[in-house]
């Protein structure tokens, strides 16, 4: 008696879990002049994408490798883009005073990634921390973060 009452709680969760994830989602960008827009976040397609790995002075293998296969996929797969000026990778080291100003923009304390999505001359500054789970793979890690960066030019 206990088990299908069992079975009918898990599967709800998990049509719950599931509706929420595919679940459209609206942003509303205000303007200067107070007019407002809303948009749909599967409408959304970014301007420019900028890929930005932090790291301070003394960096572990990890974050030497988070670097190098970011920068290797970003050049890999987004050539056109890169040239266009529409993504741009940089590593960033914030413990150089130069860098300070970026780094507090990005609330980067440490080593980290970051994918900063520009819509309409707005940040939409996320950091990936997934990525620290695949820097043991790197044919996962390109596949992933191209994905990620495939995703905010709606492709």
């Amino acid at each position: 008696m206990k088990k299908p009452f069992l079975l009918m709680i898990v599967l709800g969760f998990i049509i719950l879990t599931l509706s929420a994830c595919t679940q459209d989602k609206k942003i509303t960008y205000f303007n200067e002049d107070g007019t407002s827009k809303t948009v749909s976040t599967k409408d959304l397609v970014a301007d420019k994408v900028e890929v930005f790995v932090f790291h301070s002075t003394q960096r572990c293998i990890s974050c030497i490798t988070i670097g190098k296969f970011a920068g290797e996929t970003v050049n890999e797969y987004f050539q056109p883009e890169l040239r266009d000026g529409k993504i741009e990778f940089k590593e960033i080291n914030i413990d150089l005073p130069e860098n300070k100003e970026l780094a507090r923009k990005f609330q980067a304390s440490g080593s980290s990634l970051f994918i900063n999505a520009i819509y309409d001359d707005t940040d939409h500054i996320k950091e990936d921390t997934k990525v620290w789970r695949l820097v043991n793979s790197e044919d996962q890690f390109k596949t992933y973060l191209k994905g990620v960066i495939n995703n905010n030019f709606g492709k």
